[in-house]
């Protein structure tokens, strides 16, 4: 699994994929929060907060995750090394985690740079320091899982076609009824349980500063869960 893995972040970093997918994120994020008059500004706020990032980042991220992942499968199959790939001495499951996992440390390459934006704002408050580090830091790990969630979900989604473009369609269009769809089916309905099924409730929740298992059960389930589709999926290709 190491091998197909070092492949995988070795395939992001030597084209322009790797490079572009994080100038992207970080561009975007940095042209909405700092420049961009409007809600997400930070300068706007009035106070050291980060908020804004972090109801900017899962938006940028149901589309450019995507775009990360439609190739992992897709292209294997649209270059006949899908069989190939199979026939490695290596386990179906090390194969989908070795995918996933070089396309989950290049998001994470990503997210790193913007530790930047909690020592500006941590500078920018008055008094210096007036920062919310217990949010903040809940805010980061629910982002963390909400990309382990969105790249397990564009993994599978790359099993599913081997167009690339309908693999990144599909990815964006579940990754977006998982975060907001189920809160808008909720808001019709005021279910509380159909709201739980989103990931957004649970992702606000750890985004206050505390971390309930009930949240990291759910983000783990949903990882797993479309991780262990995307095995079976490729299971049939024997």
């Amino acid at each position: 699994m190491l091998a197909l893995l070092k492949k995988e972040i070795n395939t992001f970093f030597a084209s322009p994929i790797g490079y572009l997918v994080i100038a992207i994120f970080l561009v975007l994020n940095g042209l909405f929060l700092w420049l961009f008059k409007g809600e997400f500004n930070v300068l706007n706020y009035g106070f050291a907060d980060l908020s804004s990032f972090f109801l900017l980042a899962p938006w940028i991220l149901i589309f450019l995750i995507p775009a990360v992942t439609m190739r992992s499968f897709s292209d294997e199959k649209k270059q006949g090394t899908m069989e190939l790939l199979l026939t490695k001495p290596i386990s179906k499951l090390n194969i989908v985690l070795g995918k996933y996992l070089g396309a989950f440390i290049l998001i994470l390459v990503a997210l790193i740079p913007t530790l930047i934006y909690v020592y500006t704002v941590y500078s920018l408050g008055n008094p210096i320091g007036n920062l919310d580090f217990g949010s903040t830091l809940g805010s980061y790990f629910g982002l963390l899982f909400l990309v382990a969630a969105y790249t397990a979900i564009g993994i599978f989604t790359s099993t599913l076609s081997e167009n690339q473009i309908v693999a990144f369609i599909i990815a964006v269009f579940i990754c977006f009824i998982f975060f907001i769809g189920f809160e808008g089916i909720a808001d019709f309905t005021t279910s509380n349980f159909i709201d739980q099924l989103g990931m957004s409730a649970h992702y606000k929740s750890m985004s206050r500063g505390v971390i309930d298992t009930r949240d990291l059960v759910y983000f783990l389930s949903i990882t797993a869960l479309f991780l262990l589709l995307t095995k079976l999926n490729i299971s049939k290709e024997n």
